[in-house]
C-alpha cells in the first residue's frame, strides 16, 4: 500500500474491497489496521463504501461484530444457494440453515449487506428457482449477485461429464430472475448484479465505468492512471513469493505494462455493455482517444441494433433484455480488428 499510494499522490479512497480468497479468516484487528492504513497513505471521500466478503459459515460470521467495529461498512457473503442439496453440488462447506443464520446477522448489523445465488444447476426446474429467489429475498438486504453456472474445461465438474440448463432453460432463468429481483425493488444495473436505488456495489462500478483501481493482495489485478499511460498490473499470485517480494521491493507485482489506446477502448466497450447505464461514446473518445467507429464493426453494429440486441440512446449505447443473453458472442462479433497503423 505505501509503494502504490508513492506513485498515486493527491488520491482519495472512494472503495476498500477485501475480497478473493476468504479474506473473513483474518482477524479484525488486521482489516482495521488495513483500513486505517489507507486512510493514513491516501484518506477517504467523504463515506466510502468498505466490503469485506465472507463466507456463511458459523465461525466466520461470529466474527460480523469485530468486522463492523474494525471499519467494514458493507458485508458480500458468499451463500450461493438456500437448498442443501445444491450447496452439498457445489461442495460449499456451509450448509443452509448456517447461510440463513449469517444472513439475519448480516442484516442486524450491516446497512449493506450483499449475498450470491447461483442458478442452471443440474435437475433446476423454472418453478424450483422461482421459489428460491422468493425465498432469498425476504433474506436480502439492498443487494444481490445471481450468477449462472458455467461448466469450464479443466474443473470436477468439466471432467465429472457435469451438465448445467439447456440453452432454452437457461434464458427462461435469467428472465425469471430479472423479473422477481425488478418487481421486489431490485433491478439489474449489471448482467448479474441486482440492487435497490443507492446499494449498487461503488467498487463494481468502477471496474464496469472504466475507472482505476489499485490490486494489492495476492493475484490482484489492478488498472492504474499513471504519466499519461494507464498501466495494467498483476500481483504475484503465490502468497509466500508475493510476501517475499514485497519485503524485497516494496510490491509484490508480478506484471505491469501500459495498455494500447485500442486495449483500453476494448475494455470500456466490453464492460461498459454489461451495465445498465451502458456505454458514453464522449467518455470513451475522452479517455482513449477513440471513436465508437474505430473500434467496432459498422455493419455488425447496425445488424446489433436491427436485431433489438443493442439500443441507442443519444451518446449512449447499451445492451437490451434480448442482447444481454448473448452478450460475449455479440461483442466478439462487434470488435473489429485492429487497422493498420492504429494502437
Amino acid at each position: 500500500m505505501r509503494h502504490y499510494a508513492g506513485r498515486t499522490p493527491d488520491r482519495r479512497v472512494g472503495s476498500l474491497y477485501f475480497g478473493g480468497g476468504t479474506p473473513s479468516l483474518m482477524a479484525a484487528e488486521t482489516v482495521g489496521a488495513l483500513i486505517e492504513a489507507a486512510g493514513d497513505l491516501w484518506g477517504y471521500v467523504e463515506n466510502p463504501e468498505i466490503t469485506l466478503e465472507a463466507n456463511p459459515s458459523s465461525a466466520e460470521a461470529a466474527r460480523f461484530d469485530a468486522y463492523r467495529s474494525a471499519g467494514i461498512n458493507r458485508l458480500s457473503i458468499g451463500v450461493q444457494s438456500l437448498n442443501g442439496d445444491a450447496l452439498t453440488f457445489l461442495g460449499r462447506r456451509h450448509d443452509a440453515t448456517e447461510a440463513r443464520q449469517a444472513l439475519a446477522w448480516a442484516q442486524e448489523r450491516f446497512e449493506r449487506f450483499s449475498f450470491d445465488l447461483i442458478y442452471g444447476l443440474p435437475g433446476q426446474t423454472l418453478a424450483g428457482w422461482r421459489a428460491e429467489l422468493a425465498d432469498a429475498l425476504v433474506l436480502a438486504g439492498d443487494h444481490l449477485s445471481v450468477y449462472q453456472l458455467t461448466i469450464e474445461p479443466g474443473t470436477p465438474f468439466f471432467r465429472d461429464g457435469v451438465r448445467g440448463a439447456d440453452e432454452d432453460l437457461a434464458a427462461d432463468l435469467f428472465h425469471a430472475t430479472r423479473a422477481a429481483l425488478a418487481d421486489a425493488g431490485l433491478p439489474a444495473y449489471e448482467v448479474s448484479n441486482h440492487a435497490r436505488p443507492g446499494g449498487e456495489s461503488r467498487h463494481n462500478l468502477a471496474y464496469w465505468r472504466g475507472w482505476d483501481y489499485i490490486g494489492i493482495g495476492p493475484g490482484a489485478h489492478g488498472r492504474l492512471a499513471e504519466a499519461g499511460d494507464f498501466i495494467a498490473t498483476h500481483q504475484i499470485h503465490d502468497p509466500a513469493r508475493w510476501l517475499a517480494r514485497v519485503r524485497e521491493s516494496g510490491a509484490g507485482t508480478a506484471k505491469a505494462r501500459p495498455l494500447a489506446a485500442r486495449e483500453r477502448a476494448e475494455e470500456m466497450v466490453m464492460t461498459g455493455l454489461r451495465i445498465r447505464e451502458g456505454l458514453d461514446r464522449k467518455r470513451l473518445i475522452e479517455v482513449t482517444g477513440l471513436p465508437l467507429d474505430d473500434l467496432v464493426d459498422a455493419a455488425a453494429l447496425q445488424r446489433c441494433l436491427d436485431a433489438g440486441l443493442l439500443e441507442s440512446d443519444g451518446d449512449i449505447l447499451y445492451a437490451t433484455e434480448t442482447g444481454l443473453l448473448t452478450l460475449n458472442a455479440m461483442l466478439a462479433h462487434l470488435l473489429a480488428p485492429p487497422e493498420d497503423g492504429l494502437s
